[in-house]
C-alpha cells in the first residue's frame, strides 16, 4: 500500500501539546489524513522554546506533528465553528482533549457529531477521566507526582523525580492510538463508530506494571532505588574509570559470566549471591566487591567485554549518541521530512513500528499555521486526497 495502511482514513485532530498530538501523528505516519484544527494563536508547543529548528520553528512542536495539515478555526466565530463542524462531522475520527464541557459548548461533542455521522470514531483524551477527576489539569509533571512515579524514580536518599521527557503524555498518547485503531476495526464489523477514553493518571497507573503489581499484592508501595531494580541484581549503574555504564544481569548464566569478566569467580559460589534473590537481598554487599573493579578500567573496554561474554551492558549515552549508536546498528532512527511547497526540512525521531507490507510515511513536516487555508473548498471543508467509497457509514463527505 503506497499511501499507507489508513490511507482514506480521515482524522480531524483538536488536539493540542503532546499526547493527542503524538497519537494523531503516528495516525498520519500510517497514511490517515490528519487535518489539525488550530485556534488562531495555534498550538501552545508552537510557542515552547528555545530550542528551534533551522526555520525558526519550535522543535517540541515538530516532534509531534508531521504529515499532518493545518487549518485555523476561531471556534468563537460563527464560520470558524462552521468549518470545524464540518470537518469533524466529515472526519472517520475525531480526537480531542479540551477541558470537560469545551465540545459540548460548540456542538462538536460525540453526541451531536455522531447524529450526522454514525461511524466518527470519537477519542477523548483527559488528565484523570470524566469522572470526580475531569477538572483537574492534566499536565504531565503534575500526573508523575499524584501517580506515583516520582516516589520510585531517583537516588534512594534523595528527592523525588521526574521523568526527563514528559513519559505520561507519550504512553498516553500511544494508548490513544492503540484505542482508536480497535475501534476502527470494531466498525469494519459492525459500521457504527464508538468512542475512547484515555487519561493520563490510568496510562500511568498501567505502564507501572511490575510496582504496581508489587504494591497491589503485598499492600506495600516501593521506595526509590536510584538506577538499581527492586527485583533483579546486579542490574543498575556503575562508574567505570572514564564515564559510566550500566550492567543488566538479567539470571544466572548472566552473573557467572559477569563474575567470570571481572576476574572474581568466586562470587558464583559465594552463597550471597549464588542466586537472583540472594543477590537483591545482599545487593550491598555485591556492589561493595564489584564496584572497584570496574571502576578501575574504561567503560568501553568493560561494555565490550561484557557484551562478548553475552552480558547485557551499555555506554549511558547522551541523546545525541544514542541516535549515532542506532545508526551504527543499522537502524534508521532519525528521518528527514521536506515540506514541498516551501522547501523547509525537519530531522525527526522515526516511527518505531516497522510493517512490511506497509511501512511508515515520513511525508512532511509539522505544518506552518494555517498553512493548508488554500485547500478549504465546499462550503468550508478540506479536500480530501483518498476513494471515500469504503466509508458507507460516513455521511456528506466532500
Amino acid at each position: 500500500m503506497a499511501d499507507g495502511v489508513l490511507a482514506g482514513i480521515r482524522v480531524a485532530d483538536f488536539s493540542r501539546v503532546l499526547a493527542g498530538p503524538y497519537c494523531t501523528m503516528m495516525l498520519a505516519d500510517f497514511g490517515a489524513d490528519v487535518v489539525k484544527i488550530e485556534s488562531p494563536g495555534g498550538d501552545d508547543t508552537r510557542s515552547w522554546r528555545p530550542p528551534v529548528d533551522e526555520a525558526g520553528e519550535s522543535t517540541y512542536f515538530a516532534a509531534v506533528n508531521r504529515n499532518k495539515r493545518s487549518i485555523v478555526c476561531d471556534l468563537t466565530t460563527a464560520d470558524g465553528l462552521a468549518a470545524a463542524r464540518g470537518l469533524a462531522e466529515s472526519a472517520d475520527v475525531v480526537v480531542e482533549n479540551f477541558r470537560p464541557g469545551v465540545m459540548e459548548r460548540f456542538g462538536l461533542d460525540e453526541t451531536a457529531l455522531r447524529a450526522a455521522n454514525p461511524g466518527v470514531v470519537f477519542c477523548s483524551i483527559t488528565g484523570f477521566g470524566r469522572g470526580a477527576g475531569a477538572e483537574l489539569p492534566g499536565y504531565d509533571l503534575l500526573v508523575q507526582a499524584v501517580g506515583g512515579l516520582m516516589s520510585i524514580t531517583g537516588a534512594a536518599d534523595g528527592e523525588p523525580s521526574k521523568v526527563g521527557v514528559a513519559l505520561v503524555d507519550v504512553l498516553t498518547g500511544l494508548n490513544a492510538f492503540s484505542g482508536i485503531l480497535l475501534a476502527l476495526r470494531e466498525r469494519d464489523r459492525t459500521g457504527v463508530g464508538s468512542r475512547v477514553d484515555v487519561d493520563l493518571l490510568g496510562s500511568l497507573l498501567a505502564a507501572l506494571t511490575n510496582q504496581a503489581s508489587s504494591t497491589l499484592a503485598t499492600g506495600t508501595s516501593p521506595g526509590r532505588l536510584g538506577n538499581a531494580h527492586p527485583s533483579i541484581a546486579p542490574y543498575e549503574l556503575f562508574a567505570a574509570a572514564d564515564r559510566e555504564l550500566v550492567v543488566a544481569v538479567g539470571n544466572d548464566r548472566q552473573f557467572a559470566a559477569f563474575a567470570g569478566v571481572l576476574g572474581l569467580p568466586a562470587l558464583t559460589s559465594d552463597a550471597r549471591f549464588a542466586t537472583n534473590e540472594a543477590r537483591v537481598r545482599d545487593r550491598e554487599a555485591l556492589r561493595a566487591l564489584v564496584a572497584p573493579v570496574l571502576a578501575a578500567r574504561p567503560a568501553a573496554e568493560w561494555v565490550a567485554l561484557l557484551s562478548a561474554a553475552r552480558v547485557p551492558a551499555g555506554l549511558v549515552n547522551s541523546v545525541a549518541e544514542a541516535f549515532a549508536f542506532a545508526a551504527a546498528l543499522g537502524q534508521e532512527a532519525a528521518v528527514t521530512t521536506t515540506d514541498p511547497e516551501t522547501g523547509r526540512t525537519s530531522r525527526q525521531p522515526a516511527t518505531p513500528i516497522h510493517l512490511d507490507t506497509s511501512p511508515a510515511l515520513h511525508r512532511t513536516p509539522a505544518p506552518l499555521l494555517g498553512a493548508h487555508e488554500a485547500r478549504w473548498r465546499d462550503a468550508g471543508r478540506l479536500a480530501h486526497h483518498s476513494s471515500d467509497d469504503h466509508h458507507p457509514a460516513r455521511k456528506d463527505h466532500p
